[in-house]
Formats: C-alpha cells, sequence, structure tokens
C-alpha cells in the first residue's frame, strides 16, 4: 500500500496509520471508517464535544471515561472505543480531527480511491456531480469520490481540488488575473 509519507510523518498520520492497521488485522477497516464519520460529525455538530478533546484542564482519566461515554452513545464498535481510550490516555484528543482525515486518506488510498473538493458558485445538480466524477476518474486512472461545496464568491464557474492539485475554472480567478493584466 503506497501511503503519502506526509501524512505517516504527522502525529496524526502515525496514529491513524496504527489504528488502520489494527482495523485491516481485524476486518473492520469499513466499520472503524463509519465509527470516525460518526464521530467527526458529532465533533462538529457539538461544540461541548470538541472543547471536552481540547480541554487540558480535564483529567486524562475524565477524558477517556467522558470519550467512553460517547462511543457507547453513539454506539461505535470496541476497536474504535478503545483507540479513543488510547488517545485520551496520551493526551491526543485534540488531534482527533487530524486522525480522521488521515485514517479516510489511507482507507481511500487503499482502496484505490482519491476524493476530490469541488467548489461551486451554484450547487451542482445530481447529473453534473455525475459527469464531472466521470471526468475526473478518467483523468486521474482511479475513483474518485466527490466532496462538493458552494462558494457565492467565486461568481461561476468550478475549482477542483484533488490532493495537492488545483484547478481553478472560476470566474473570479479569470478576471483578478484580468484586472492585473490591465494593470501591468
Amino acid at each position: 500500500m503506497d501511503i503519502s509519507a506526509g501524512i505517516k510523518a504527522s502525529l496524526a498520520g502515525r496514529y491513524a496509520s496504527a489504528l488502520f492497521d489494527l482495523a485491516a488485522e481485524n476486518g473492520k477497516v469499513t466499520a472503524v471508517e463509519k465509527d470516525l464519520e460518526t464521530l467527526g460529525a458529532a465533533l462538529a455538530d457539538s461544540g461541548d464535544l470538541a472543547a471536552l478533546t481540547t480541554n487540558p484542564e480535564l483529567a486524562r482519566s475524565a477524558q477517556g471515561a467522558a470519550m467512553a461515554a460517547v462511543a457507547k452513545k453513539l454506539k461505535l464498535s470496541p476497536l474504535t472505543t478503545n483507540f479513543l481510550g488510547v488517545l485520551a490516555a496520551n493526551r491526543r484528543l485534540g488531534k482527533l480531527p487530524a486522525i480522521i482525515s488521515a485514517f479516510k486518506a489511507i482507507a481511500a488510498a487503499q482502496r484505490g480511491e482519491v476524493t476530490a473538493t469541488v467548489t461551486s458558485a451554484h450547487p451542482l445538480s445530481d447529473d453534473q456531480l455525475a459527469a464531472l466524477k466521470t471526468k475526473l476518474t478518467a483523468r486521474e486512472g482511479r475513483t474518485v469520490m466527490l466532496s462538493a461545496k458552494v462558494d457565492p464568491d467565486l461568481l461561476g464557474g468550478l475549482v477542483v481540488t484533488i490532493g495537492s492539485q488545483r484547478i481553478d475554472a472560476s470566474i473570479r480567478t479569470r478576471l483578478n488575473s484580468l484586472a492585473k493584466a490591465m494593470q501591468a
């Protein structure tokens, strides 16, 4: 499996890589990935939960107990629950969003997928997203998973980000380029 050195080199990447290896050994990669998606959504939705993970005043045991309760409430697998306990014991719960992101990247790389973020001025239809996915899959030579965002400041067009590559076909960028050319 080819995982970028950047992911493995980061602290979050090392934890995510270790979790992925454990999940793969136990045949639970899909279950852990779903658990982490659920946990990521809970972190995004609950300011209290996010504060719990980053509060240095809470004892490790208190954070561990709280995360165990959260895991039970969210019905997370035992592997994910134990992993959260390790993070709490090592004071690494604050890195959870980065660990979730790194795990997703590792799992996608294992499946031969690449994630692309498409930002448009207006929401794209399902047909437009499907056509874009087909073109990007052909261009990349591997399955592309699309994540769509809307940014009205673009005025029109698209900005596609695949890994470290960025394809900017937005009207805002074209207008800015034109303005710079006219000033020169």
